[in-house]
């Protein structure tokens, strides 16, 4: 039987963890064959440069065999058919399983979206992982008018503000862990905020996959 491997995607580091879904223990990272590392690695460049792929988004990814199954939030619906597209046609992927859930367009999320990325993004400590320091927030009049999550801030941020039903949840990676302390307590200050869950990784802390030793023999 073919084991399920699941890939937690970083879009800060680009390191990925790979694990047996099915083990009935604790999961551990696991050494993936040559085959499928190049298959991951594809799969991954693909979605990380993706440009509908934003700061209110997530992406992870699993391989069962030669299928590919996505999952995670996006904040457009663009994003979820977007990521479909650019994974279909990769050598050694057969079929996509899209389960990207598109997260609901509510005007009380866009609000915690905005005061959240103001509030993480502009704080002394963290506006290192800014990419446009010095820049207004919102650039076109779309933004202003339509909502953030819709035209959301340009360059690559490390730090994923997710918005549901009022529950904030923040992933990604940063450098260390009072990084990932002060964004969950700048989070947690916000108002009208009924959740929040702080997912980010520390970026010391992550195991990356590798090749399994004896396929790389065989090489």
């Amino acid at each position: 039987m073919r084991k399920t491997l699941l890939f937690w995607l970083s879009l800060s580091l680009g390191v990925m963890t790979a694990v047996d879904a099915s083990a009935a223990e604790a999961v551990t990272p696991m050494p993936v064959p040559p085959d499928l590392m190049r298959v991951v690695q594809m799969v991954q460049k693909r979605l990380l440069l993706l440009p509908e792929y934003g700061v209110f988004d997530d992406i992870g990814f699993a391989v069962k065999g030669q299928t590919i199954v996505l999952t995670g939030q996006a904040s457009r619906p663009i994003l979820k058919s977007a990521a479909e597209r650019v994974i279909k046609g990769i050598e050694g992927v057969e079929q996509v399983e899209n389960r990207i859930t598109v997260l609901p367009f509510q005007p009380f999320d866009e609000d915690i979206r905005v005061r959240a990325y103001r509030a993480i993004y502009s704080h002394p400590a963290l506006n290192r992982y800014d990419p446009n320091r010095g820049s207004p927030l919102f650039t076109t009049s779309a933004a202003l008018q339509a909502g953030l999550s819709l035209d959301p801030p340009l360059g690559y941020h490390p730090i994923h503000i997710i918005v549901q039903d009022g529950r904030l949840k923040l992933l990604g990676v940063v450098q260390n862990i009072a990084d990932k302390t002060i964004a969950g307590l700048v989070a947690g200050t916000l108002e009208n905020v009924f959740e929040v869950e702080n997912g980010l990784a520390v970026a010391n802390e992550m195991t990356p996959i590798r090749r399994d030793k004896k396929d790389k023999a065989r090489m």
